[in-house]
């Protein structure tokens, strides 16, 4: 197992954790939400938890202090909006950062001229961005049509044109089943999937008996020369050799290498590392 640790974010900062919350920066915008792993003691002052614009509490954000919603963190050339959502998150999971990287090389460094990316369950499209910045043309599918118009504002708000990403609205399973009849083919494919979850037409979906299926879709419509899969879980009660697994049955006699382990983001007051989830990616 592998720790991928968030590096070289200015605008993203974990002050500390403890007590069940975690205390952190977007830009300049300080927040403590819950977060149940963090049952450890908190190792900064009282003060600086106090020192907060806003905080996650009973389902609900309390406004410290005055601030604009959404307001912009930058990563790089990818500019993002941030927002109180009512999930307790601000529309950015910062520790993907580090797949932020690493696809803008593969691609940047690819032979391939406007390789096609595949990003399911896209959420509010950091991810999406990235790749397209790089040159990519990414299709971005989810479920959701209000995250499918966050993601839209932060591809604008990154400077790329309006025909810089598919957008679909579907479901995964629905979608990629349909791209197989099409005979599409993608160069690369990330997946993000949630637990439990819903398709627009409220179709079910549940990890543990869907994944499989939406893998072996995936595995048809891989490019005969794949670049990279990216396969992240949250809230999955499981380990990162289940994703390993999973993505050595998928990417077999491809060649190339998989590397899994956890996501994690070092505090800056007590210098522990949290995990905020569990990853699997295969590489060329």
């Amino acid at each position: 197992m592998q720790l991928l640790t968030l590096k070289d974010f200015p605008d993203y900062e974990l002050i500390d954790s403890g007590g069940g919350m975690r205390l952190e920066r977007f830009g300049t915008v300080v927040i403590s939400k819950p977060d149940p792993q963090a049952l450890w003691e908190r190792k900064a002052p009282i003060d600086v938890w106090n020192n907060v614009h806003a905080l996650f509490n009973d389902g609900n954000w309390l406004l410290k202090k005055e601030i604009p919603n959404p307001w912009i963190v930058n990563f790089e050339e990818i500019k993002l909006h941030a927002r109180l959502t009512p999930f307790k998150h601000v529309g950015i999971f910062p520790e993907q950062a580090v797949f932020w990287k690493m696809t803008t090389e593969i691609i940047k460094n690819s032979s391939i001229q406007k390789p096609k990316v595949l990003n399911l369950f896209g959420y509010t499209g950091a991810a999406s961005v990235s790749c397209a910045l790089a040159g990519a043309f990414v299709t971005h599918v989810d479920a959701s049509k209000p995250s499918i118009t966050y993601a839209k504002e932060n591809m604008l708000l990154s400077g790329l044109p309006d025909n810089s990403i598919r957008w679909i609205i579907d479901d995964a399973i629905k979608f990629t089943s349909r791209e197989i009849k099409r005979g599409n083919f993608y160069d690369s494919i990330i997946l993000d999937p949630p637990v439990y979850g819903h398709g627009p037409q409220g179709e079910p979906w549940d990890f543990y008996k869907n994944i499989n299926q939406l893998l072996l879709n995936c595995k048809k419509i891989l490019s005969p020369k794949p670049m990279f899969i990216i396969f992240n879980a949250y809230a999955i009660s499981s380990s990162s050799l289940m994703l390993n697994h999973l993505l050595t049955d998928l990417t077999k006699n491809l060649g190339g290498k998989i590397t899994s382990g956890e996501l994690v983001i070092e505090e800056s007051f007590g210098k522990r590392l949290l995990s905020t989830g569990i990853y699997s990616y295969w590489r060329k």
